[in-house]
């Protein structure tokens, strides 16, 4: 709730209050919004190397608060902010000064800081919480990440609706102090709950052991792999069960790192590492392609908090007498996203599971694709859309003044709604993948790339929105994204984007044919697809 309350807002607080142009608005909320997701890479690092999850968890949510707590302030008191412009042409009101800048960007990013520690590790707390070799815990472990999803954007939905409301009515003061107390009971209650929870304790940095198997293999480049695996060296099965983890046996997939475990004398572990390293090290780069291909609808949903709210406030927001806020909008992409996915877990999977007999229902990655096929639709519609407003701004003669188009906003409720659907399949597919996916001992980092894709996806839009805006202004032309939306071709921007999400699906469709799971630590996902009478169907 409390990152939602300020994300889904924060392009009109920067538009209002401090004066920023569509473009500059647009990026600074996509750059922020990029590094809260993509500090959650050094959050899994100290999860899994030092700290332990519980406690980088903690830890970052003290500086959460602090963050959160700043940017209340920065937003209350009247010195920290520009005067108030009412000409509708930010460009001739007075902007705000570095100082008021500093204050609110330090805000906005110890706030990232503290998300990168939290993200990562709060569904892998959860997860953890089952165990895989009880067959019950592990099916409720299937559904974990549904529900998971579930509930954080049941918090969104009050962050949508409510907050949203509040900021634009009521006040910014008010709109960000319930978030930051909400945050603050959060924490609360999660330390409440401490003497019941599964701990897993660090097993040392997952980067370092991974550079060690990548260095092995390329100094013994020209040594020959043994054919028989059990020549390659590996510890004992006693070293893995007394610090709780698992042995893996070595397979043919990026056979090349295989030569970091073959025997040459030295046993350095720059120069030596075991096959169950090399293994995880396998896990960890085998998801890389699929982290590469989720980067471009992750810039689509970076869509959600900018180009579409900024067409929302050029459409009739009156309900009788009430005003519509424009990021209210999206509360229908959470709406969606709660009732898909409760159908989804309830009905989709057990009906598709009699056929499939995955306890799953499909693969992760079959789940994952028809969230990126969705995609290309939602950008078709968005298009559409799009050029349907400008046809009746320009036969209105609203283009350059900028006027009110006189459309209901609800003419943007398809590209909402779609992207709700897409969600379902895509991002809580995503996360369980990721979690899934990688090592038993580098959880918080494979969690990481979840967010990792959405913080890639953000900066995208930021590189791909300056560089669009600026190449079709280009010689005496007009360009497609300028401060009055009515003069724009956002039509043109968007159909570009489904374009760009029709090339993405075919790379996603090439790199998940060749994707090969990996191995489960136990057989309780064997029994549980015997209980279906299935044979080895992919998870």
């Amino acid at each position: 709730m409390a990152y939602f309350g300020i994300s889904s807002n924060l392009v009109l607080y920067l538009t209002k209050k401090l004066h920023q142009g569509t473009v500059t608005s647009a990026n600074n909320v996509t750059n922020w919004v990029g590094t809260v997701y993509l500090t959650p890479i050094l959050g899994a690092y100290v999860a899994d190397a030092h700290l332990g999850r519980y406690w980088t968890f903690v830890i970052a949510s003290v500086i959460y608060l602090s963050g959160m707590s700043l940017l209340t302030l920065a937003v209350s008191v009247p010195g920290l902010r520009p005067p108030h412009c009412s000409n509708p042409d930010t460009a001739n009101c007075k902007k705000a000064s570095t100082l008021q800048l500093a204050v609110l960007y330090s805000a906005l990013y110890t706030l990232a800081i503290g998300t990168g520690g939290t993200k990562p590790n709060i569904s892998t707390i959860g997860a953890d919480q089952f165990d895989d070799f009880e067959p019950k815990e592990k099916a409720h472990k299937l559904s974990f990440f549904n529900w998971w999803m579930f509930s954080i954007f049941f918090g969104t939905l009050f962050a949508f609706t409510f907050l949203v409301y509040i900021q634009d009515n009521l006040g910014w003061t008010l709109g960000y102090g319930l978030p930051t107390v909400g945050l603050a009971i959060s924490i609360l209650i999660f330390l409440a709950g401490t003497p019941f929870y599964r701990h897993r304790v660090p097993s040392g940095s997952p980067f370092t052991r991974m550079a060690r198997v990548i260095v092995a293999a390329l100094r013994k480049w020209r040594v020959p792999i043994p054919n028989d695996p059990k020549e390659l060296f590996e510890l004992d099965l006693e070293e893995y069960t007394k610090k709780g983890k698992f042995r893996i046996d070595s397979t043919p997939t990026l056979r090349f790192l295989n030569k970091a475990s073959v025997k040459t004398g030295s046993t350095s572990p720059w120069m030596l590492c075991s096959t169950t390293q090399v293994e995880e090290t396998k896990q960890i780069l085998r998801m890389i392609p699929i982290l590469v291909a989720t980067f471009v609808p992750s810039t689509m949903v970076a869509q959600i908090n900018t180009l579409f709210v900024k067409q929302g406030t050029t459409l009739d927001r009156n309900v009788g007498s009430f005003k519509i806020p424009p990021a209210s909008l999206a509360t229908f992409v959470t709406l969606t996203m709660l009732v898909c996915i409760v159908i989804y877990d309830r009905y989709f999977v057990r009906a598709v599971r009699r056929w499939t007999k995955n306890p799953r229902g499909i693969s992760l990655l079959q789940r994952m694709g028809i969230g990126l096929s969705i995609h290309i639709v939602i950008m078709l519609v968005a298009s559409l859309t799009e050029r349907h407003r400008l046809s009746v701004a320009k036969s209105h003669g609203l283009v350059e003044n900028g006027g009110q188009v006189p459309l209901s906003i609800f003419i943007l409720l398809p590209q909402f709604v779609l992207m709700g659907v897409a969600d379902a399949f895509l991002e809580v597919a995503k996360i369980e993948f990721f979690y899934d996916q990688a090592p038993e001992s580098m959880k918080s980092l494979g969690t990481s790339y979840a967010t990792t894709t959405l913080g890639m996806g953000n900066f995208i839009s930021s590189f791909l929105l300056s560089t669009v805006a600026r190449v079709t202004k280009e010689h005496g032309h007009h360009g497609w994204i300028l401060n009055k939306l009515n003069a724009s071709h956002l039509d043109y921007y968007y159909a570009f984007f489904s374009v760009l999400n029709f090339f993405n699906l075919i790379f996603f469709l090439v790199v998940a044919k060749s994707y090969v799971y990996k191995a489960e630590v136990s057989d309780s996902m064997e029994v549980l697809r015997k209980g279906l009478g299935g044979g080895g169907q992919k998870i």
